[in-house]
């Protein structure tokens, strides 16, 4: 007899589908159901870059603890898709489930031994219950959803509020989509051996895991930042994965960026021709005093160089939202990795440093994405928020956001007509104070005074066009000095303490957090105990150096294969390389706490190793 894996709010489902079979909206209907009743989820679509055709995967965690990572290993297998048979069913852990179509007999040779096969035969079902061909593909997703919230218990009346919610007024839909759930769920009620060893178990009150968390994308909650922080206009040109971002951000400017009394918009979205366009659209939104933003990806990133060059030397604020996919070139375009932090760092050419955030989850995707908007005033440099597709497109539970209707927007050194008339001294690029931020003066400020030319070329402190060596080392010494004030400003590491004393470091940012909270839990359970520090911003603090000092050897978790940020780390905060061991992630799925730990354990068995001296016998 197959040894069942038995566990309750704690478990992984994995749907293997097929792209434009409408099983999307069906698997979320079955994350979102277990939400409601209090356990949380942690949901992960793997789609492909076409239309319609090729596999897709949507992967839910269902974890009581509240882990939101990828654990890695699947529990329970939803095999929608024959293409994929073989790849998926070999993703299962041994005592784990299949769950498939079974109205056509399957070969033996397509089953596992160590596994639990439940067969339901959804053809069957939906031909003898529908005879329009869409109907019958699209309620297929709803029945085997409705079979699942037998086999695990989930509460069908949770669904079937869910669906109301969703066809609310459409009478048509509602109906049979509540039909096709109760067909689902009668036969393996009937048929099959309900519950499995896996099920929910409803959290209620106090017990309730969920509790005020919310549910949202990380492309919405940054788009939702860029409001809450001033942001005016929007330049983009579509990408995958950033393109729902600046759609985000075009609806909530429509819902609070329209005056009351006038009816007229109080904010610019344009779409440009290219990439870059988009950027020199926020560029000289930025120059003019608004506050402006452009969400992309890698390839658009590559795209905006020279212009992002530019606001650099000019020193015009702007906000770019990178939103990163796999690469190079057009890579994967629907996968996830942390591949352009070395691009986003020195991007174009010469001597350029920019600064860049890291938030971690949808609720620091908002807060970092008003934070970049504040620096880029500030500072009157480019800022780059560096979000990917693991945050940008998946729904992910978070803190609530916050909003502050006290807040104040931080708008830099900006000489004002009145500056002027007092006799103020102004020079675009003279540093007055020792911070290396010179003050601007918005357009039309003066009718005399304050003018200058923004310039890419070298100048002087007075914007006057000079190629002496000195004005030129001058100016670059004080952007270097700018960037020594961005460290004052940007967000600091959060430290991450082991229980325990710990020989052991690890350095991680972004998306990888989440994976890493379950993997730091599960190396202490072993008896490795790794105190862990994450970063959040570039430049980087004194703190990051501290902490690689007071440790033996400093693991650096991240999703490229180049080791990036351990890069950006000898280069830029003058790290020993050999106090850094990298682990590495980049097949485009994101991290999973499995690989963190045995990764980590499997480093520091062989550092603990003592190899044997054998005597020379002859001795």
């Amino acid at each position: 007899m197959v040894k069942r894996i038995e566990s309750v709010n704690a478990f992984v489902v994995k749907f293997a589908n097929v792209n434009g079979s409408g099983s999307a909206s069906a698997n979320e209907l079955f994350a979102k159901a277990i939400l409601r009743m209090g356990v949380p989820v942690s949901p992960r679509n793997i789609f492909p870059s076409n239309i319609q055709g090729l596999p897709t995967w949507y992967e839910v965690r269902v974890s009581e603890s509240g882990w939101l990572g990828r654990r890695g290993g699947v529990d329970l297998m939803v095999a929608m898709n024959p293409q994929t048979w073989d790849q998926d069913v070999k993703e299962i852990d041994p005592g784990g489930y299949l769950f498939y179509d079974s109205t056509k007999p399957l070969p033996k040779s397509k089953f596992r031994d160590d596994i639990n096969v439940v067969g339901l035969p959804l053809t069957e079902i939906v031909n003898q219950a529908y005879t329009d061909a869409r109907q019958r593909q699209l309620f297929k997703n709803i029945i085997y959803v409705g079979a699942l919230s037998a086999l695990l218990g989930v509460d069908p009346l949770v669904i079937a509020e869910l669906i109301g919610e969703q066809y609310k007024g459409k009478e048509a839909l509602l109906k049979p989509n509540l039909n096709a759930l109760q067909l689902g769920r009668t036969y393996a009620l009937e048929h099959l051996d309900c519950p499995l060893g896996i099920r929910v178990r409803p959290l209620k009150g106090e017990a309730n895991a969920v509790g005020e968390k919310i549910f949202i994308e990380g492309n919405a909650a940054a788009a939702l930042g860029c409001v809450y922080g001033g942001a005016t206009v929007c330049a983009w040109y579509p990408i995958t994965p950033s393109s729902s971002l600046a759609e985000a951000f075009q609806k909530y400017c429509a819902k609070l960026r329209v005056d009351k009394e006038t009816g007229k918009n109080r904010f610019a979205i344009v779409q440009g021709e290219d990439e870059l366009a988009s950027v020199g659209i926020a560029i000289g939104a930025g120059w003019n005093g608004a506050r402006a933003f452009t969400a992309t990806s890698g390839p658009g990133i590559s795209l905006m160089q020279e212009f992002i060059g530019l606001a650099y030397f000019a020193e015009i604020p702007v906000t770019i939202i990178d939103v990163q996919r796999g690469g190079p070139s057009t890579g994967m375009p629907t996968r996830t990795q942390q591949s352009d932090i070395l691009a986003c760092a020195y991007a174009s050419h010469g001597d350029t440093k920019h600064v860049l955030l890291f938030p971690e989850d949808p609720h620091e995707c908002f807060e970092m994405a008003a934070q970049a908007l504040d620096l880029a005033e500030r500072l009157q440099t480019p800022v780059f928020l560096m979000t990917d597709l693991d945050i940008g497109m998946n729904q992910r539970l978070c803190k609530p956001l916050e909003w502050d209707d006290a807040r104040r927007y931080d708008r830099g050194k900006v000489m004002t007509a009145e500056m002027l008339d007092a006799g103020k001294e102004f020079g675009r690029y003279l540093d007055v104070d020792g911070d290396g931020v010179p003050f601007r003066t918005y357009p039309g400020t003066h009718p005399s005074k304050g003018g200058y030319f923004t310039r890419g070329t070298s100048k002087n402190a007075y914007a006057i066009y000079s190629e002496q060596g000195a004005d030129y080392k001058a100016n670059m010494q004080r952007l270097l000095k700018k960037f020594e004030t961005a460290k004052t400003l940007v967000p600091k590491p959060v430290l991450n303490a082991s229980k325990e004393p710990a020989r052991f470091g690890a350095i991680y940012y972004g998306s990888t957090g989440p994976a890493m909270a379950e993997a730091l839990d599960a190396l202490s359970r072993q008896g490795i105990y790794v105190n862990a520090l994450r970063l959040r911003s570039f430049p980087f603090q004194d703190e990051i150096f501290d902490f690689v000092a007071s440790h033996s050897k400093v693991f650096v978790i991240e999703q490229n294969r180049d080791a990036q940020l351990k890069t950006l780390l000898v280069n830029d905060a003058g790290i020993n390389p050999a106090s850094l061991i990298s682990v590495l992630h980049y097949d485009g799925t994101p991290i999973t706490a499995r690989y963190i730990t045995g990764e980590i354990a499997e480093i520091v068995a062989a550092l603990n190793v003592r190899p044997l001296i054998k005597k020379d016998k002859a001795a």
